[in-house]
């Protein structure tokens, strides 16, 4: 059965390690509280527990979740990327974890957000995750790659070379149902098409009426909780089951529309009473 899960770094606001400590632990009660047995969060949390990665197996059995996913970001520096992203795997191997979320973190200029697909600019990104993804499945991790919108992955044409460019033996994929509209895909036939591929779930909604006037990083404005937009999300379980999904589905909520336990709570109702999950 596949396994229902929050994303909390958007409650880690501090540069104060300690307090970004506490917000993390907030984030874990909040999720736990709200009916998500299962948590993720952004790999730079290794920062607070890297001397003492106990710390953090302690506080996912103190709130009664678990962290089972981390998710790190690529440059198109292939040596620098790979040396800190198998520090985040070996953390999140350390702390229980078992997928390892990535993705580019974007072109590095002020040009536009959307742009034709690189081959240059992939095979960067292939040989970061194919490296890696062999290191993680030793650890017994798998690397999942998210395509994202303003990177270098993200429309249909980019996933495909990716894709075609990656080994999938130690290369899986995770789809974000938002991303996937925005680059104007279907993320049911999206599914489909890589299910064999499939290893995490991003899930949330997006507002596609306010995503006509929207232009450049504005249109990452037009993430809503579940429910809150137009995504067909029993469509999405509909070809989840059809590949044989039984992993995790994470909702992410980059911009909550209130605050974090509103967006939170929204899906996980959502997502009870639509889904039945």
């Amino acid at each position: 059965m596949m396994k229902v899960c929050y994303t909390g770094w958007t409650w880690i606001k501090s540069a104060d390690p300690e307090v970004a400590k506490e917000q993390l632990a907030q984030s874990f009660r909040e999720c736990k509280f709200l009916g998500y047995d299962y948590v993720e969060n952004f790999a730079f949390i290794r920062d607070y527990y890297k001397d003492n990665p106990e710390e953090l197996v302690q506080l996912q059995k103190d709130c009664g979740v678990e962290l089972v996913n981390l998710y790190g970001h690529f440059t198109f520096d292939v040596e620098e990327s790979l040396r800190i992203a198998k520090a985040q795997v070996d953390f999140l191997a350390a702390v229980g974890g078992k997928w390892y979320n990535c993705q580019n973190g974007g072109f590095g200029d002020d040009g536009p957000s959307e742009r034709p697909t690189n081959p240059e600019m992939i095979d960067k990104m292939c040989a970061i995750v194919n490296e890696l993804g062999a290191y993680a499945k030793e650890r017994g991790v798998t690397v999942c790659f998210h395509p994202h919108y303003g990177t270098c992955v993200f429309s249909q044409s980019d996933i495909d070379y990716f894709a075609a460019h990656t080994n999938p033996e130690v290369v899986s994929l995770c789809i974000d149902t938002a991303h996937t509209t925005l680059a104007g895909m279907d993320p049911a036939a999206l599914i489909r098409q890589y299910g064999d591929r499939l290893g995490f779930m991003h899930l949330k909604d997006v507002d596609t009426y306010a995503l006509k006037s929207a232009v450049g990083p504005a249109k990452m404005g037009t993430f809503r909780a579940l429910g809150h937009g137009t995504v067909d999300f029993p469509a999405v379980k509909a070809a989840l089951e059809e590949v044989g999904y039984d992993g995790v589905l994470c909702v992410e909520l980059d911009r909550p529309e209130v605050c974090n336990f509103h967006s939170a709570e929204v899906s996980r109702i959502y997502i009870r009473d639509v889904l039945g999950l």
